[in-house]
């Protein structure tokens, strides 16, 4: 075992050596420009790439998010690296294809159909707040888990929709024709009951794209397992290798007698997807082949330097910042009361999990240098664009447009992470809103609001972050853009945290129901929302996804982009994720984590024991799986690692994804399904950025866990007689 270890470490670093070369090729001014090399000595390093690349035949590309209707364009690359299907395999409109099997879960989430009876798998922490709300503390099944025996015990999750993307289309050409994005997509929804349709943007507006969706209204929760498995690690091991949780959960897509959407009825049927997956269970080596198929939410690959400086310098310390006291209070409090616990599961994971990933993101700008490789970069891209008149004022164009607009976007993303993160004013504000130019405001729509925004609320908890968001903002936000009624009556009452415990003890809003008009303008919540009503409308000049985003910057990019793709001919240019479907692909690997420190590609249950600990809620795992271990009652399930029985957990893999990637299938060369991604390693999380293919890894939980926790820990067995699992 140790010589085949030896063997395997050399062919990786080798794999890694040359996947590093073969990306820098494709962007070869980029890495002229950062380590000063010649044409002269690019070309000998390109020719030891070439020759590495025919010896070990692994993925060169693992960076990108190709959009499916056009994977045809990357095929002959995925075949050589172990891919066995066709491009229309992947993408069809004339037949069924892997596209019919994946699906949008709920609001951020992929998911994808395992059976022909509308069997969804999903992340567990995508699944997370629909188990939170069928939850209670008779009924904990965020801690116990929970497994339908029968289809008549499956929850139905109110509010939680899938969607299949039908078809997409360019439609840059019908555009640029005179026809009106509102009438594409007017034309579009009309072509079958529950459609849905956008126009989005690829490169900075370069090209539009078609996107026609099919969305299904009755969802249920068929089973998942305890958090101390879906969850295990908590937020400690969030966005950290080596992972040891089981991030999965099972739900159930139905249908009318006619397989249409349909609202909740128990006379709906299973739906019966055009695809569906097949599970390979017989598992994964270091080198195989990998597919993502799924939703990427945000990427912005193309930035310039500027942008990258306000990400890592000004916007991700303060949202730290913020967010580490929210949850600091938070946690307090779960600690405290077991109900607490529950109710803020879902609000506690939902503030932790960005605020693990922008500390990341820092440190691996900081790492890579990413700022001032860009910088090299664009100082290249100058030169050859100062005799290019339509080019040559670009850099500049967007340097002053950020510096035009960043005030702004940062004051936007402030009150966001501060007032906004206060749930009464989040109330206070709809209730402002709802009020303004009404004669009546009937107690039904006041039951409905507090239903939205008071949900499994704590005002304890939210005094505790008013008083410190209130003050933080009051410190960080210049003072010009602070509201001159907010200002003086912070002063009036000695401070930040006595103006908010002020809110509280004199406010109604939280305590009586229903209240009148009067009432309501009344009361000094609701004049807290109204002071902040001009900075709010300010703020939405800023709403969109990343500074870049910004109209006023956007505009340039749209010619910038151009200009890449005209200068830089060798670099694979791929559109930002924008939460689209998209198609990855790469290789399942480990990598170098530091010298002499190699992390291989697999976890099993035995890393799951070692961490176990009945005193820490995150690593407390069930009983019966200890029992199980003890016994090394695997059953089917059982592999062999180090001459010992074991099961597999958790796999790395180079596949480029994004937040929105979670529960995406991780398919293997067969198109079969292999594991479920649902995270990345906390170096790669400045991948949204920039891609390095030497570090950068996905995290996926091995389908072989998942069925086993099924089987043997669930009791829900029965679920995998629907399945086609190939051994």
């Amino acid at each position: 075992m140790v010589a085949k270890r030896i063997i395997i470490n050399t062919k990786q670093r080798l794999i890694a050596f040359c996947r590093l070369f073969c990306t820098f090729s494709r962007k070869k001014h980029y890495l002229r420009a950062v380590n000063g090399t010649n044409t002269t000595a690019m070309i000998k390093k390109l020719l030891i790439c070439a020759i590495a690349c025919i010896t070990f035949t692994t993925a060169l590309a693992d960076e990108g998010m190709w959009l499916p209707s056009l994977i045809k364009e990357r095929i002959k690359e995925m075949r050589k690296m172990g891919f066995k299907l066709k491009a229309d395999d992947i993408y069809s409109n004339e037949k069924a294809s892997l596209k019919d099997a994946v699906v949008q879960f709920g609001g951020g989430c992929t998911g994808e159909f395992i059976s022909g009876e509308g069997l969804l798998l999903t992340n567990h922490h995508c699944g997370y707040g629909s188990i939170q709300k069928l939850s209670s503390v008779e009924h904990d099944y965020l801690t116990y888990g929970y497994w339908a025996k029968s289809r008549s015990e499956e929850l139905p999750v109110p509010g939680l929709t899938v969607s299949l993307l039908v078809k997409m289309e360019d439609v840059t050409s019908r555009l640029a024709a005179g026809e009106k994005k509102e009438d594409i997509i007017a034309e579009a929804t009309k072509q079958g009951k529950g459609y849905r349709a956008s126009v989005e943007p690829m490169y900075y507006g370069n090209q539009f794209y078609l996107f026609v969706y099919c969305t299904y209204r009755d969802v249920r929760l068929v089973g998942a397992p305890p958090s101390s498995i879906g969850k295990f690690g908590g937020d400690t091991d969030n966005w950290i290798w080596p992972r040891h949780t089981g991030d999965f959960s099972v739900f159930r897509v139905y249908a009318d007698a006619n397989n249409e959407p349909a609202d909740y009825s128990p006379e709906n049927r299973p739906y019966r997807p055009k695809r569906h997956f097949a599970i390979s269970a017989r598992g994964i080596e270091e080198g195989d082949f990998t597919m993502i198929y799924g939703f990427p939410g945000n990427t912005q690959e193309y930035v310039t330097s500027d942008a990258v400086e306000y990400v890592a310098a000004v916007s991700n310390p303060m949202k730290i910042a913020l967010r580490t006291i929210r949850l600091d209070i938070i946690s307090e409090a779960q600690a405290k009361d077991a109900a607490v616990r529950i109710a803020y599961a879902a609000k506690h994971a939902n503030i932790a999990n960005a605020w693990k990933k922008w500390q990341g993101e820092s440190l691996g700008l900081k790492n890579l240098g990413t700022a001032q490789k860009k910088r090299k970069y664009e100082e290249e891209f100058a030169a050859w664009a100062a005799s290019r008149e339509e080019y040559a004022h670009l850099l500049d164009s967007i340097k002053a447009a950020y510096k035009s607009i960043s005030p702004g976007y940062f004051a936007r993303e402030l009150f966001n992470e501060s007032i906004g993160g206060i749930e009464a004013f989040q109330f206070a504000y709809w209730m402002y809103t709802s009020t303004k130019g009404e004669e009546k405001f009937p107690a039904d729509r006041q039951a409905k609001g507090r239903s939205r925004y008071l949900k499994d609320y704590n005002m304890e908890i939210d005094q505790a972050i008013a008083e410190r968001m209130i003050e933080e903002f009051m410190e960080r936000m210049p003072k010009e853009n602070i509201p001159a009624e907010l200002a003086e009556a912070v002063k009036a009452k000695g401070g930040a945290r006595s103006f908010a415990a002020y809110l509280f003890e004199e406010s109604e809003l939280l305590t009586k129901y229903p209240l009148t008009k009067d009432e309501i303008a009344a009361d000094p919540f609701v004049q807290f929302a109204a002071w902040m009503e001009p900075l709010i409308q300010e703020n939405r000049k800023y709403a969109y996804r990343n500074i870049s985003n910004v109209p006023a910057v956007e505009k340039w990019y749209k010619p910038y982009m151009q200009a890449l793709r005209e200068w830089d001919k060798e670099r694979a240019f791929y559109p930002d994720a924008n939460f689209t479907l998209r198609v990855a692909y790469g290789t399942v690997a480990g990598y170098e984590n530091a010298d002499g420190e190699y992390h291989t590609h697999l976890t099993t249950l035995d890393g799951v024991i070692a961490k176990d600990n009945p005193a820490i809620y995150d690593y407390n795992i069930p009983q019966e799986l200890r029992d199980i271990y003890e016994k090394k009652d695997y059953g089917r399930w059982s592999i062999e690692k180090n001459g010992k029985p074991t099961i597999p957990v958790c796999f790395l893999a180079t596949n480029h994804t994004s937040g929105g990637n979670s529960g995406s299938p991780v398919i293997n060369g067969k198109g079969e399904l292999t594991g479920i991604n649902f995270d990345r390693t906390w170096r790669s999380t400045m991948s949204d950025i920039e891609f390095d293919p030497t570090i950068c890894r996905n995290i996926s939980v091995d389908i072989r866990f998942v069925l086993f926790v099924m089987d043997r820990l669930g009791g829900a067995g029965y679920l995998l007689e629907e399945m086609d699992i190939k051994r």
